[in-house]
């Protein structure tokens, strides 16, 4: 029997943290997590030169948002 958690949803399985976010293109859907939890999901708009920045069009009717790497989000692909 495999320990609680050991086990991936098949959605979770195929999410990768994106560690470089200069990578990531305009349209790309994408999870925000901070401390393990989502919070905020949406299509990036736009990615800094440097890769610290990035704007999301959130999935949910409301304005951009605009989030730093400094301040310790993660993405990941949706």
């Amino acid at each position: 029997m495999k320990a609680r958690g050991a086990v991936l949803s098949r959605r979770h399985a195929h999410s990768t943290i994106v560690a470089d976010w200069g990578t990531l293109p305009a349209g790309t859907r994408v999870e925000i997590l901070q401390h393990a939890h989502v919070i905020a999901d949406g299509v990036v708009e736009e990615v800094s030169q440097s890769g610290n920045v990035l704007w999301l069009v959130p999935s949910t009717p409301t304005e951009k948002q605009v989030f730093l790497k400094s301040d310790g989000v993660q993405v990941r692909k949706a």
